[in-house]
């Protein structure tokens, strides 16, 4: 996967129970393998993902995207999608997943509905 495509970004919030990634770049066909590969992994039990840099999201991604949200589901984790881009926001209608991904404008806006779900762990992020 060329890292000139898509690149994430850890934030320095990441704790054991929150972890905020950015997206940036492209998440499509060319980047999702890498994408999924890596995301699969990650053991925070909220991952939200900053999606403001994300300059172009097609089907495939969405595809990762809705993948890795039911695996996490399944597994008593979240999945939080931040701040999605006119395109993004788009895509994500077309497809009719933005009434399935919990979706928020901004990352302090999914930090703190996180805060008010889990009232003892806002403190930690």
């Amino acid at each position: 996967m060329p890292t000139s495509l898509l690149d994430l970004e850890r934030s320095d919030r990441n704790n054991a129970d929150l972890a905020v990634v950015g997206v940036n770049g492209k998440l499509s066909l060319e980047t999702v393998h890498g994408f999924a590969s890596t995301m699969r992994e990650e053991p925070a039990q909220v991952l939200i993902f900053d999606m403001s840099k994300c300059s172009f999201l097609d089907s495939a991604g969405v595809g990762a995207l809705v993948s890795l949200f039911v695996s996490r589901r399944n597994h008593g984790r979240k999945l939080i999608l931040a701040g999605l881009t006119s395109q993004g926001q788009a895509v994500m209608q077309v497809s009719g997943l933005i009434k399935l991904l919990p979706l928020y404008p901004f990352v302090e806006d999914a930090i703190a509905a996180v805060g008010k779900a889990n009232p003892q762990s806002s403190a930690s992020a």
